[in-house]
């Protein structure tokens, strides 16, 4: 009924990107084995369950074979009345044995079942946590979220229900032929005629039926997307008034859901009708055929009654054949898309041999990039870049907009990789050393702060692990304070809870410069040996910016700091200042050093200031002459 197929489609919108590896087309055989990975603890229930199944299906199968004996024995005796109450007593303990045994298949498989589901989410969840950023770009939030909610629920009724009751129908299909032709030889083979267009609609509909589940799950992906993307962002919609935009949006994507979900309801409900018309079609005609040969003495009675009470109980699983084979193909599809994701490699892992981190100086840490180069897509980010973070200073990091600023960035704590060259943190590279150990080391702080659907608290706390004693719990505390001072989140103490206080999903119950200066606060909380920052105080204004600057310095002393700057005060703020140009690092330098001496810093600086029209002037023209500015990833 269902052989092994190729068909598998993945969507348009998740492709690999240049360094992964396409998924190779898997049969349905292939895919399900796949499943065993998380299913293997849970065989042994699945078997007890499967063999309570099929005992029960078995003892459906000896009632007609009691009926016949009955039929052909007690009824035509002097001892007619005493034979059938005893045979009505035993078909009543063969229909209360099969209810035990399908009451056990339940209680076996139930459990095993929620637990390969929970397993395969966590595992889901794990292997999203630790890849990079640059897999997040790229995929979709909604398929993702469809992918660990609704694919799982798929694969899951298929371990418990599916899978066992498929296998149980299948062999009582196959048993109950057999008995069939056994017990009228003629009437089971007229049986037989109609498997033939029936194993031929099972080869049509697999293909159909398993084309439309997957478009129907991919769909269904891009339309949670669409969903999580409104929400995110109702404000602009709500602003620009494009409520009734985004929701034709979303009616279009869920109208295409529909059509596809009624193309698979109406192509299971055709194999159905087959499935229904064509055994109870030549159950007729063998109820014919077979009265026939009762009267030509060619057949018992009693065969007659077993043969049809036979077929009865065949027919059941017969009708239910094509909804096995459609929650089969549905648990394909969802298996296929998880499989996707949680096969990926990760680009960004540990090494085999960690080292351990290197050892800060007397004055901190330095940082060293060495001849990096950074290629994203078709574009050379960065292209030879060269530069050294003094230990204890901090370093303000300035270029165009798509220069390569927060590409640049994402590297000293591993967020990303090079393409070719190093970057060391006190004299180990950064791919020798586990990442957990490298991001106790080096705090990141972004121009756009994520929070979460937590307390502040919790968040400001989130790169600590949780205490273990009151006294561990005291000092965390005393850190917390002392880090929201420095960020100069002194509203904090206005909020209705204090520090208990949720901050709503993504911290949008605050205003963008209170979550940047809580942000903040969690990359100083973090103590780290080298902090990292991208603009993170854009949102607030320069004395602000000025205090929490200061406060950090007397916080974290000792702490080697790189900070993306898109404002003259927070270059001015910096010991120094490194030029990004072309994927290069042009010039380093005091701010005044450069304003005397760098014709495109000044020109940068000029762009912070007076955002121009023009494009940027080359560097040694005597005269500033406009040139495209280049296009891009990040800043």
């Amino acid at each position: 009924m269902m052989p092994p197929d190729t068909t598998s489609a993945s969507p348009a919108q998740n492709q690999p990107t240049p360094g992964e590896t396409a998924p190779k087309p898997r049969s349905t055989a292939a895919t399900m084995v796949q499943i065993l990975r998380w299913a293997r603890p849970a065989v042994p229930r699945l078997i007890l369950g499967g063999i309570a199944a099929l005992g029960a299906s078995l003892l459906a199968l000896a009632i007609p074979q009691v009926l016949r004996v009955v039929v052909n024995g007690p009824l035509l005796t002097s001892e007619s009345r005493t034979g059938v109450i005893q045979a009505a007593l035993l078909v009543l303990g063969l229909g209360c044995l099969e209810a035990l045994l399908a009451w056990s298949r339940r209680v076996f498989i139930a459990t095993p079942a929620t637990t390969v589901e929970h397993d395969m989410r966590t595992d889901l969840f794990d292997h999203l946590l630790d890849q990079p950023s640059s897999f997040h770009d790229r995929w979709a939030g909604g398929q993702l979220l469809q992918r660990s909610m609704g694919d799982l629920s798929s694969i899951r009724r298929w371990v418990a229900f599916g899978l066992v009751m498929l296998i149980v129908s299948t062999v009582t299909i196959v048993v109950g032929v057999v008995l069939m032709v056994t017990t009228a030889w003629q009437l089971g083979l007229i049986y037989l005629a109609g498997a033939i267009p029936m194993v031929w609609l099972g080869f049509t509909f697999r293909t159909d039926y398993a084309r439309a589940a997957r478009r129907a799950r991919d769909q269904a992906g891009d339309l949670a997307g669409t969903v999580e993307e409104s929400v995110h962002g109702i404000r602009v919609l709500k602003a620009f008034g494009r409520g009734e935009d985004a929701l034709g949006d979303f009616a279009r994507q869920a109208d295409e859901l529909r059509e596809t979900e009624v193309h698979k309801a109406r192509t299971l409900a055709r194999v159905s009708l087959a499935v229904t018309a064509i055994p109870e079609g030549t159950l007729a005609l063998g109820l014919g055929v077979g009265i026939w040969l009762v009267t030509q003495d060619a057949l018992s009675v009693g065969a007659l009654v077993g043969f049809m009470a036979t077929a009865a109980v065949v027919n059941r699983p017969l009708e239910n054949i094509g909804q096995l084979l459609a929650t089969t193909l549905d648990a394909r599809a969802a298996a296929d898309r998880y499989l996707e994701v949680i096969d990926l490699p990760n680009a960004v892992a540990d090494p085999a041999a960690p080292r351990p981190v290197g050892t800060p100086g007397p004055a901190g840490s330095t940082v060293e990039l060495r001849d990096v180069r950074v290629v994203l897509g078709h574009r050379t980010v960065l292209d030879g870049v060269d530069l050294t973070l003094p230990a204890g200073r901090t370093t303000a990091l300035v270029g165009l907009t798509g220069s390569g600023k927060s590409t640049l960035l994402q590297l000293i704590p591993r967020l990303m990789d090079v393409d070719e060259g190093s970057v060391l943190v006190d004299g180990v590279d950064v791919r020798e050393v586990r990442r957990g150990d490298l991001r106790r080391v080096v705090s990141p702080a972004f121009e756009d702060p994520v929070l979460f659907s937590a307390s502040v608290r919790e968040n400001v706390l989130l790169g600590l692990e949780a205490p273990t004693s009151p006294a561990e719990e005291a000092e965390q505390t005393a850190l917390m304070q002392r880090a929201l001072d420095a960020a100069q989140a002194g509203f904090v103490a206005r909020l209705p809870q204090g520090v208990d206080t949720g901050v709503g999903e993504e911290g949008m119950s605050l205003s963008g410069g209170q979550r940047q200066r809580l942000a903040l606060a969690r990359a100083i909380a973090a103590k780290p040996r080298v902090l990292v920052m991208d603009d993170p105080l854009s949102a607030v204004d320069v004395a602000t910016e000025t205090a929490a600057t200061d406060a950090l310095k007397e916080l974290l002393p000792g702490t080697t700091t790189l900070v993306v700057a898109h404002r003259p005060s927070t270059v001015a703020l910096a010991d120094q200042v490194a030029v990004l140009q072309d994927g290069r690092i042009s010039a380093v330098g005091t701010h005044e050093e450069l304003l005397r001496s760098h014709a495109h810093y000044r020109y940068v600086i000029s762009d912070m200031e007076h955002p121009p029209d023009a494009a940027e002037p080359g560097q040694d023209a005597p005269t500033p002459a406009p040139t495209p500015v280049p296009e891009g990833v990040g800043r």
